[in-house]
């Protein structure tokens, strides 16, 4: 897998999962990790804050489930929203 294909991803999709990452381009997850904080320095994507559980009490959530990132849309500016 090429960066930019992480990138074209994650524009076509607008907010996805880790875990759909992970099964879609057949990777690590610490390897997507890694490109993925590529792409936020660069101010392409952003990592959405969640809560760490589903909203029930067991704690037992996986986390590549409730990890999500986001494309950065680029704004008639020119600047990333």
């Amino acid at each position: 897998m090429i960066l930019s294909d992480l990138r074209h991803y994650l524009k076509e999709h607008k907010s996805v999962a880790l875990r759909d990452l992970i099964l879609h381009f057949d990777t690590d997850a610490q390897a997507l990790r890694g490109m993925l904080q590529l792409l936020i320095s660069k101010g392409k994507v952003r990592q959405v804050v969640t809560n760490q559980a589903c909203g029930t009490s067991c704690c037992k959530c996986d986390s590549t489930l409730t990890e999500i990132y986001e494309y950065c849309q680029v704004d008639s500016t020119g600047t990333n929203s």
